[in-house]
């Protein structure tokens, strides 16, 4: 029998225990349901630096240059992980400052992220959330990575998180997510031991709109 896999959940809120937590500590319990292993991880509420585009980490084997904050901490914790579901709280309309300057430096100086199954989750007050969602779907969609999908839109309301659980329609869409994303991975894990190799990469071409 192979290592039980593992999802880390990424708490972008500032709160470590706010609104945001309370959504995903829902799909965390329903993903342990079906015998996948979880960490929540908290993004912190210190400074984090933005992406500068400088390029070192590419020489520093998957780790960012910047080592005063928790990305570094999260990208060593990444790569034990096999699949990821990042949230957020939704400030003017938009992702929180704080996972999105984690989330550039994350994906930029990270590595291996292709073909692990990813997700997000919103949690706001009233409005704002699906703008954020397109937002950080699409740290995604450039990443190679399968995304998990729910019965609704994956977003919670409440300004509290005892709020949070009054809202049964987002918790019961957040139970659905940890389920969808245990289907994947054991889907994944059976096409694999079926011999199914992933899919080939062409040689990468990048096209810039001015010479």
């Amino acid at each position: 029998m192979g290592k039980k896999m593992k999802v880390l959940l990424i708490n972008g809120s500032p709160k470590v225990h706010g609104c945001t937590y309370t959504a995903l500590e829902e799909i965390a319990g329903e993903l342990q349901k079906q015998g996948i292993d979880t960490e929540i991880f908290h993004v912190g509420n210190k400074p984090i630096r933005g992406c500068i585009g400088c390029g070192v980490c590419r020489s520093l084997s998957g780790k960012c240059t910047f080592d005063d904050d928790t990305v570094n901490v999260a990208l060593l914790k990444a790569k034990e992980a096999d699949g990821f579901i990042f949230g957020s709280p939704v400030h003017y309309a938009a992702a929180s400052g704080q996972i999105t300057s984690f989330l550039d430096r994350f994906f930029f100086a990270g590595s291996g992220y292709q073909y692990k199954p990813g997700a997000v989750i919103l949690s706001c007050r009233r409005g704002g959330s699906t703008a954020a969602f397109d937002q950080l779907n699409k740290y995604l969609t450039i990443s190679s990575m399968p995304v998990v999908s729910s019965q609704y839109w994956n977003m919670v309301h409440g300004n509290t998180p005892e709020e949070v659980k009054q809202d049964l329609e987002g918790m019961q869409t957040m139970r659905t997510l940890g389920k969808n994303m245990a289907w994947l991975l054991k889907s994944i894990q059976a096409g694999k031991e079926a011999g199914i190799s992933l899919p080939e990469e062409e040689e990468r071409l990048r096209t810039n709109f001015i010479r």
